[in-house]
């Protein structure tokens, strides 16, 4: 194990009926990082979660969170792990106070710091006003926020999230996503994130991997992967006037690889960041006037579409 990761995973693999569905995972998380893990349903996701929380053995391989090594020490690795599902396992009939009191008995809390342990949740979710309403009656985004709170009952540095945000409204979704962030901000806690929703994993993670039939297909920052799939670079210029002869003398600049012109808005390719000011340079000097120069960048969805599309 790498001591500087709080989570390492070397060579994973694991086999249901001699089939083959985590396929020599690597990768290591350090503390405090937003780690996003991405991949169409049944690319081995759930599986890798369930083998990173001591849940299942790997056929092959190792892995250890916070030290622990998940073969030897599942027990161990429980301890030190929150995990949220995507879909609720709160018991509806009980009130949010209930339902931590309930989990809070579970990891050995009675008295007064069981109850100063759900008063600090339920304040830092929101849920002090509803917190002996039954959790039947709350919303989507009410249950997620107490599925979470239940997940840090015990205080855990490492959290295991699974879909967080799905169902959700938009304020209910950047609400959870607020409170993702502050844990791994303010608190320093590692955040494994399963997630089927690019733009939220490329907001909120430092790093993601795509991971497609138990085999992870790339790995880094959002960034770093736009960089390998896209070598030149294109910015999108807004011109006061741009007539054919500007647009012929743009297209033969020499630093002008390819140019296109897409609902009046002019797209142009250069070699590298470094051209930009010299693309400037040159149409000013011209006689064109600019109203701005914009870096044209591409989504994680469309980054995820690639690199599959390049893997196969």
């Amino acid at each position: 194990m790498t001591e500087t990761n709080v989570i390492d995973a070397k060579n994973l693999v694991r086999e249901f009926n001699g089939k083959r569905v985590i396929n020599r995972v690597s990768f290591g998380i350090k503390e405090g990082e937003i780690f996003g893990f991405l991949g169409p349903n049944g690319a081995g996701k759930t599986t890798t979660v369930r083998l990173l929380s001591g849940v299942l053995a790997p056929t092959e391989g190792s892995a250890w969170v916070m030290g622990y090594d998940v073969r030897s020490e599942p027990l161990e690795v429980r301890k030190v792990i929150g995990v949220l599902t995507e879909t609720s396992s709160l018991y509806e009939r009980l009130s949010a106070k209930e339902n931590l009191a309930f989990f809070g008995h579970l990891y050995g809390l009675d008295g007064e710091m069981l109850n100063n342990r759900i008063n600090e949740l339920l304040q830092f979710f929101g849920l002090q006003e509803k917190s002996m309403d039954k959790v039947g009656t709350f919303s989507t985004g009410m249950k997620k926020r107490l599925s979470l709170a239940r997940a840090l009952f015990h205080d855990p540095p490492v959290l295991f999230l699974d879909e967080p945000t799905s169902g959700l409204d938009p304020e209910g979704a950047r609400l959870i996503r607020n409170h993702i962030n502050e844990l791994s901000k303010e608190e320093k806690r590692t955040i494994f994130l399963c997630t089927h929703n690019l733009e939220e994993a490329k907001e909120l993670c430092s790093r993601v991997a795509i991971i497609d039939n138990g085999k992870i297909i790339a790995i880094g920052s959002p960034e770093d992967l736009e960089r390998d799939l896209w070598q030149k670079t294109e910015v999108e210029v807004n011109l006061d006037e741009a007539n054919n002869e500007m647009l012929k003398f743009i297209r033969e600049l020499e630093i002008v690889m390819n140019m296109r012109i897409d609902k009046e808005k002019i797209f142009i390719e250069l070699g590298s960041q470094n051209d930009i000011p010299v693309l400037v340079e040159e149409i000013v000097h011209k006689g064109g006037r600019i109203f701005s120069v914009n870096q044209v960048s591409h989504s994680l969805e469309e980054i995820y579409f690639r690199i599959r599309e390049e893997k196969k």
